[in-house]
């Protein structure tokens, strides 16, 4: 996915909030407001988010968090969200952080990765982990003390605020059967995926989302990723490129951070702090639930309108496979930094790939088959 432009603005300034009353939207039981002493101060932040109002599920993660955030503070931290453009130009907004203009910014750290390729690996690789594995990956393997060492260099800190799980592999204007098909494609797709594909012969399109339907419809582009079938169903792609291709390689458990600036972090009150970190777990876990739901519901309704599903050649996804990680190898050579992150974090995906196989794997490959024969 890439950001948008800007759409609507929201501003979240919650009044202070009675010990016991309930947050909107947050899971239950209710979160009640903390008693707050007079002498904390009140803090108002400003976000900006790298995604539309109108996709209220990842959008919809920041304005979850900073309710949260003001329940738990009594209304004395509270986080103004933009959306894109409207404190910074999108492509502006990392610096924006950096130099204290604003606090915060929700995005996928992938879109900064022309700034240094180890901003990729907080989102996403291509054939890394599933939604899983990459939470526990940055929540206890290790992952966040490797990603905020490279933040702070950029004198940042940084968040998970949620995951969209593994994603689809985009819409496609005719059937593809084998790798050598998509030689001279232009495809709309960002990031690494990118990257990797151009190495199989595909032409990556840099594209905004609200350019995508349009760009398939007369033919500038042959294919276009974005997300997953609740996203892309409200886009409606499926009008004008009916194969949908699986699985989206290139996301298989992406992360939605916020990136913060580090100075302003530290220089919050400790229960201020805990109120963030707090949040954005909470976010994040709800963020998983409402995509897993949501796409539940709209690929069934794609189908019904006539969509083919697809999966990707095998072929095609040997030969992204090895691709995938010959850049890796060249990266972590030329990029100390990306280095750093990667080899503990290839580690870290090679052992729980091979745990995930004896329980998860075997468990799920099963079922599945068992419901796929209607039993």
């Amino acid at each position: 996915m890439a950001p948008n432009r800007p759409d609507r603005r929201t501003f979240l300034r919650t009044a202070v909030i009675a010990p016991g009353v309930a947050v909107a939207g947050a899971a239950a039981p209710a979160l009640a407001a903390p008693a707050v002493t007079s002498s904390l101060p009140d803090i108002v932040w400003r976000l900006q988010s790298s995604f539309p109002a109108s996709l209220e599920t990842i959008h919809g993660s920041a304005e979850a968090m900073a309710r949260t955030i003001a329940a738990l503070t009594g209304g004395r931290f509270r986080i103004e969200i933009e959306t894109p453009g409207h404190f910074a130009p999108g492509a502006e907004t990392l610096d924006a952080v950096r130099n204290g203009t604003i606090q915060a910014h929700q995005t996928c750290s992938y879109y900064y990765m022309d700034l240094d390729p180890a901003f990729a690996i907080g989102t996403a690789l291509p054939f890394g982990m599933n939604a899983r594995m990459q939470d526990a990956w940055i929540t206890d393997g290790g992952g966040q003390h490797l990603l905020d060492t490279f933040y702070a260099n950029y004198d940042l800190v940084s968040f998970v605020v949620g995951n969209t799980g593994a994603q689809m592999g985009g819409w496609f204007r005719r059937e593809i059967r084998s790798l050598p098909e998509i030689a001279g494609m232009k495809m709309r797709i960002a990031g690494v995926g990118g990257t990797v594909l151009a190495r199989l012969g595909v032409e990556p399109q840099q594209i905004a989302p609200e350019g995508i339907y349009a760009a398939l419809a007369d033919g500038t582009i042959d294919a276009a990723e974005w997300g997953g079938p609740y996203e892309d169903e409200k886009f409606g792609f499926y009008k004008v490129a009916p194969y949908y291709y699986y699985p989206g390689w290139w996301e298989g458990g992406p992360s939605v951070h916020l990136l913060v600036n580090r100075p302003a972090f530290e220089a919050l009150p400790e229960l201020y702090k805990v109120a963030l970190r707090t949040a954005a777990g909470q976010a994040s876990h709800e963020m998983l639930a409402r995509y897993d739901v949501r796409n539940n519901t709209a690929i069934r309704s794609l189908i019904d309108k006539g969509v083919q599903l697809r999966p990707f050649p095998t072929d095609l996804l040997e030969a992204a496979y090895k691709a995938s990680f010959e850049l890796y190898a060249e990266l972590a050579a030329e990029h100390p930094r990306f280095k750093a992150i990667y080899e503990p974090w290839k580690l870290f995906r090679d052992q729980i790939y091979q745990s995930f196989r004896v329980a998860e794997f075997s468990f799920e490959s099963f079922g599945f088959a068992q419901q796929a024969k209607g039993l």
